[in-house]
């Protein structure tokens, strides 16, 4: 199946000049999104997890639906004071501005094995942060995993860990 198909690009948003790609025509045709999700749960059990992170909000589309199928764990990477109790953060720089992403601090253990997902790998700053995130934690990042990669904003140079992209975009 041809999943780009299902994807759509809306020229403009969130600003002049910027192509968004849309995965909520993907997200909507259940045949479509159940092979995206079976493929990605493909590429994230060979890296052998014991919980996957997923990152605010689409991150969590994707590495809930696929913990629950490798019946393993799912911690959330959050916005700033959106997660109640003790939590660890880490501030980054986007090319528009500055994030920031948190956790709580007792989400995974040391020595965890941890793959991170999101929906789009484009500059790297969110990604990249994610997986610095997780090993001040004290986890291991044995993977980060998108379903798309925007190949020419070169945002995988900013991965520390083995990355895979599901499917990926020259311009």
């Amino acid at each position: 199946m041809d999943l780009k198909a299902h994807i759509r690009g809306i020229p403009d948003f969130p600003k002049p000049g910027i192509l968004f790609y849309d995965i909520s025509t993907l997200l909507r045709h259940g045949p479509a999104w159940n092979e995206a999700v079976r493929r990605m749960a493909d590429i994230v059990a060979a890296k052998k997890p014991d919980v996957l992170a997923g990152i605010e909000s689409r991150g969590f589309l994707l590495a809930a639906p696929i913990a629950h199928a490798l019946g393993i764990g799912f911690i959330m990477l959050r916005k700033p004071r959106k997660l109640p109790g003790a939590v660890l953060g880490l501030s980054y720089a986007l090319e528009y501005g500055e994030d920031r992403i948190e956790m709580q601090a007792d989400a995974v253990e040391k020595g965890s094995r941890v793959v991170i997902l999101d929906d789009l790998l484009a500059t790297g700053g969110t990604l990249g942060a994610g997986i610095n995130l997780l090993q001040q934690a004290g986890a291991d990042v044995v993977g980060a995993v998108t379903l798309i990669e925007l190949t020419f904003l070169g945002g995988r140079s900013r991965i520390h860990a083995p990355f895979e992209s599901l499917l990926s975009y020259d311009e």
